[in-house]
């Protein structure tokens, strides 16, 4: 009787803790974070485009040549690598990216254009790999109005296209995706 009373309190603690984890295993919901998490979806034909990032802040700081360098690879928000997900095979800027879930980094240049990556998904922050580049396509930027916090949106808006575009500070990166048709 003592192991099986024994026996039933080790098997309720037990499943105590593994009810507990969870919780505690959780993110901190209290506290807003300096760079919140936002998203951006659009279709352009039947093919669903996702884009998952986070939003730094300008926070009167030097963005571009300053807490981003010119010339090194950049995770194109914060926290977090941003992520876009495309339903179908798509063109952009041109060149054939397959359907999948892809990291999305920018290289910007302090004279002529940058460049936008699609590589295969990277784990937390900067942990870039070129060796897992899918595709590399030249892009121009452009100055634009103040822009406070990081922000992706789709503009020019056609049956079979679309202009994913960055704005941050005042710098506005126009990246085109096309609908592929047979690739």
């Amino acid at each position: 009787m003592k192991r099986s009373f024994l026996s039933l309190t080790f098997a309720c603690l037990l499943a105590a803790l593994l009810v507990a984890q969870p919780a505690s295993a959780q993110r901190d919901n209290s506290k807003a974070r300096p760079s919140p998490n936002a998203k951006v979806s659009q279709t352009v034909g039947t093919t669903i485009i996702d884009m998952h990032y986070s939003r730094p802040g300008v926070k009167d700081r030097e963005i571009f040549g300053g807490l981003e360098a010119w010339g090194k690879v950049w995770r194109a928000g914060a926290n977090e690598p941003t992520t876009i997900t495309i339903s179908d095979d798509m063109m952009v800027e041109g060149q054939a990216l397959p359907a999948g879930t892809y990291s999305f980094f920018l290289l910007p240049q302090e004279e002529g254009d940058w460049t936008a990556i699609f590589t295969e998904p990277v784990g937390w922050g900067t942990q870039y790999d070129e060796s897992k580049d899918v595709l590399r396509v030249m892009v121009t930027p452009e100055e634009g109005e103040f822009e406070e916090w990081l922000s992706y949106s789709f503009e020019n808006l056609s049956d079979d296209s679309a202009t994913l575009v960055m704005k941050w500070d005042e710098t506005v990166v126009p990246v085109q995706f096309t609908v592929a048709g047979d690739m």
